[in-house]
């Protein structure tokens, strides 16, 4: 019986990195070259104009108008949409039998709504906490906690 390949995604806002456990005793290996990186400038830099302004509804004043969306927050589910193109693809090649998910809580949310149903079934455990800034060693000893690797 061949052991299950385990994909790890560890992400946050800015960054996912992802990894590959080949069964028990082998340890976490880089599964892409590099990290994904999103743009995560604060939502003033994004924005290209100052908000509109408006009139009161009675009266003479005027005030700024808030936009419906924030330009930060709209990249981050953006790249919450990247992540799960690369895991698709990944799916599509048959390169991960079970997928992992580390995220701060915010991306995780994030990631779970963008998930298809063909990745939600193969996710076995999540994580939500931000581990993006930990060393490969660290890592695997907390996701050997969860599976055995």
């Amino acid at each position: 019986m061949r052991s299950k390949k385990t994909w790890i995604v560890v992400a946050d806002g800015a960054r996912a990195r992802f990894f590959v456990s080949e069964g028990p005793g082998t340890g976490l290996e880089p599964a892409l070259p590099q990290a994904l990186v999103a743009d995560n400038r604060p939502s003033a830099d994004i924005a290209s104009d100052r908000p509109g302004r408006t009139f009161d509804s009675v009266g003479a004043g005027r005030h700024a108008v808030q936009p419906s969306s924030d330009p930060h927050r709209h990249s981050q589910i953006t790249f919450a949409g990247e992540i799960t193109e690369v895991l698709d693809q990944q799916l599509k090649s048959k390169t991960f039998d079970q997928l992992v998910v580390i995220a701060a809580p915010r991306m995780l949310g994030d990631l779970r709504a963008a998930f298809g149903e063909n990745i939600r079934k193969l996710v076995c455990a999540e994580i939500d906490k931000d581990l993006t800034k930990l060393p490969v060693h660290e890592l695997a000893d907390r996701v050997g906690e969860i599976i055995r690797i």
